[in-house]
C-alpha cells in the first residue's frame, strides 16, 4: 500500500506516516488511523490521516 488511495485506508488501519514536522527527513511514526482527513479518493502525495493519539500527518 502506498496511501495515495483513500479506499486502502479506514479506521483501525495500522499505518507508518510521515509528520509534518518529520517531511525533511522522512521519519516514519507507527500509528492507529482514527480519522481520514482527505476527502478526495485519490491523492499523489498520499492520504492525510488522524492517528488515534491525535497525530496529524500528510502521507501515509
Amino acid at each position: 500500500m502506498n496511501g495515495q488511495n483513500r479506499k486502502d485506508i479506514a479506521p483501525g488501519t495500522k499505518v507508518d506516516i510521515v509528520l509534518k514536522a518529520d517531511q525533511r527527513s522522512g521519519k516514519l511514526t507507527h500509528g492507529t488511523v482514527k480519522d481520514i482527513l482527505t476527502n478526495s479518493s485519490f491523492h499523489p502525495h498520499g492520504i492525510k490521516v488522524r492517528l488515534t493519539d491525535g497525530q496529524d500527518k500528510s502521507d501515509v
